[in-house]
C-alpha cells in the first residue's frame, strides 16, 4: 500500500516525504529547546528521549499521520537500526575497559545479568497473582513488550528498537514499556546520584581502594586532548560508507542464513532465530565490534558515536508515530498499568540487590557500581550523566561502559526475552 495513496488513507498528510520533514523538524525543535535557557528547569524533570518518542504520538492521535501506511519505520528499522548498530560498537574499546579493572567490569556483568533474571522473575511472580500476565505466545503478550524494555536496560535506545522490531509488542504495550522504563530508570538514576554525593564517606567506611578511578582521570583527560579531532569532508564520507557497507553485508547474510534455518529447524522459530532481523541486527553487532580491533575503530575520534545516535533518534520518532498516548493513560487500562509497574518494580529491585550485594563482596568504590549500573539501565545518555557526577572527567568512562552495553544489549535482552517468553508458558 502507498502512503501517496488517497483511497486508502483519510490522514491530513499522506506523503512520506513531508512526514520525514515533519520528523525531522521535530526533532531538531526538541534539541534546540534542550539547549536553550528558558527550557532548561524543563528539561530537568522531562528527559529528551521521552518528547522524541511522544510528540511524534501526537501527530498520529490528531490525524495529521498514519503510521500503519507509512513506510518510514520499515526504512528506519532496516536501515538505519543496523548502521547505527555499527557505528555505536565500532567505538567499543575492549583493552581499555579491561583496563578499569576487573571489579569495574565484574560489577557490570553483575548488572546486566541482574537485568536478565529480574525480567523473567518479576514476571514470574507478578504472573502468580495476576495470571493474565502470562499469555503464551500471545501477538499481544505481555513479555514481547518486557523484551523491549529488556533492550533499554541492558544496552539502549538501539537495543529497545531491536527487541520491538523482532518480538512486535503492539503499539500500545510499547507504549507502557516506555513510561515504566522512564519510570524506573530515572528513579534509580536519581538513587545513584545521591550515593555519588557520598561516595567518599562511603568508600572510607568500607576501605575501598580509589586509586584505580584517580588513574583513570588522569588517562581519560590526556586522551581526550591528544585524540579529538573536528572531522573533515572524507572522513564522514567513510564513516557512513563503513556503516551502511556492513549494513548491506548484514543484510544479504541475514537474507539467506534466516529462512535457512527457517526451512531447515522449524523448532527454533518460537525464538525467532528464523527471523532474518534477528541476524541482521547480529550481523550488524558483530560486524561493530569486529571493527573495533581494526584501524578504523580510528574513526571514533570523528564522533561516529554522535552519527549513529542521529540514526537512532530518527528511529526512535518513527516509533513514536505507532504509539497510542490515550490507550495507555486512561481510566480503562489502570488495571493493566499496575501489574506492570510491580513487574518494573521488582525488575529494577533485583538489579540493584545484586550490584549492593557484589559491590560489598568485592570492596568495590561506589564509582564502579553506580557507573556499571547506569551504562546497563541507563546506557550512553545517562550514564556519563552519573560518572561525571563523581568527576567531570570520569565522564567518558560512563560512555565507555555504555558503548560495551550496546555491543552486548542485542544478545544479553534476546536471552531474556526467550526466558520471560518461558515464564509465560511460550516455550
Amino acid at each position: 500500500m502507498s502512503s501517496d495513496d488517497p483511497l486508502h488513507s483519510s490522514v491530513l498528510i499522506q506523503n512520506d516525504a513531508i512526514v520525514f520533514g515533519l520528523l525531522a523538524a521535530t526533532l531538531a525543535a526538541i534539541f534546540y529547546a534542550e539547549k536553550h535557557p528558558s527550557f532548561r528547569r524543563f528539561f530537568d524533570y522531562v528527559p529528551t528521549l521521552l518528547l522524541c518518542y511522544f510528540v511524534p504520538s501526537f501527530y498520529t492521535s490528531l490525524g495529521l499521520i498514519d503510521p500503519e501506511t507509512s513506510r518510514l519505520y520499515f526504512v528506519a528499522s532496516r536501515y538505519l537500526l543496523p548502521a547505527c548498530l555499527v557505528l555505536l560498537c565500532l567505538s567499543i574499546d575492549l583493552p581499555a575497559i579491561i583496563k578499569l579493572g576487573p571489579k569495574a567490569l565484574i560489577l557490570f556483568l553483575v548488572g546486566t545479568f541482574g537485568i536478565i533474571i529480574g525480567g523473567p522473575i518479576a514476571l514470574a511472580i507478578v504472573g502468580y497473582f495476576q495470571p493474565q500476565m502470562l499469555g503464551g505466545n500471545a501477538p499481544d503478550a505481555v513479555w514481547r513488550g518486557l523484551a523491549a524494555l529488556a533492550g533499554s536496560w541492558i544496552g539502549g535506545g538501539a537495543n529497545m528498537a531491536a527487541m520491538e522490531v523482532l518480538w512486535r509488542p503492539p503499539g500500545d504495550l510499547f507504549s507502557r514499556m516506555v513510561f515504566i522504563d522512564l519510570l524506573f530508570a530515572n528513579l534509580w538514576m536519581g538513587v545513584l546520584l545521591f550515593m555519588a554525593k557520598r561516595a567518599e564517606v562511603m568508600d572510607a567506611k568500607t576501605g575501598a581502594d580509589v586509586a584505580a578511578i584517580e588513574e583513570i582521570k588522569l588517562h581519560v583527560m590526556e586522551f581526550e586532548r591528544t585524540h579529538a579531532r573536528i572531522p573533515t569532508f572524507h572522513d564522514l564520507m567513510y564513516a557512513i560508507g563503513v556503516a551502511f557497507g556492513v549494513t548491506g553485508l548484514a543484510h544479504a547474510t541475514a537474507s539467506v542464513l534466516g529462512p535457512w534455518i527457517a526451512a531447515n529447524f522449524p523448532v527454533l522459530e518460537k525464538m525467532s532465530l528464523g527471523s532474518t532481523f534477528f541476524w541482521l541486527i547480529i550481523l550488524a553487532t558483530l560486524g561493530g565490534i569486529l571493527l573495533s580491533f581494526t584501524r578504523v575503530r580510528n574513526l571514533e575520534k570523528i564522533g561516529t558515536t554522535k552519527i549513529g545516535s542521529v540514526m537512532l533518534y530518527f528511529l526512535v520518532a518513527t516509533i513514536g508515530m505507532k504509539l497510542n498516548i490515550a490507550a495507555v493513560f486512561n481510566a480503562e487500562t489502570l488495571h493493566i498499568m499496575l501489574p506492570l509497574i510491580a513487574v518494573g518494580g521488582i525488575w529494577i529491585s533485583i538489579h540493584a540487590s545484586l550490584l549492593l550485594i557484589f559491590r560489598k563482596i568485592l570492596n568495590a568504590p561506589v564509582f564502579y557500581m553506580a557507573v556499571g549500573s547506569q551504562a546497563n539501565v541507563g546506557g550512553a545518555a545517562s550514564a556519563p550523566v552519573v560518572a561525571a557526577a563523581f568527576h567531570p572527567s570520569l565522564a567518558p568512562v560512563g560512555v565507555l561502559l555504555a558503548v560495551f552495553g550496546y555491543g552486548i544489549g542485542t544478545f544479553a535482552a534476546y536471552l531474556c526475552a526467550v526466558l520471560m517468553q518461558f515464564v509465560s508458558g511460550g516455550l
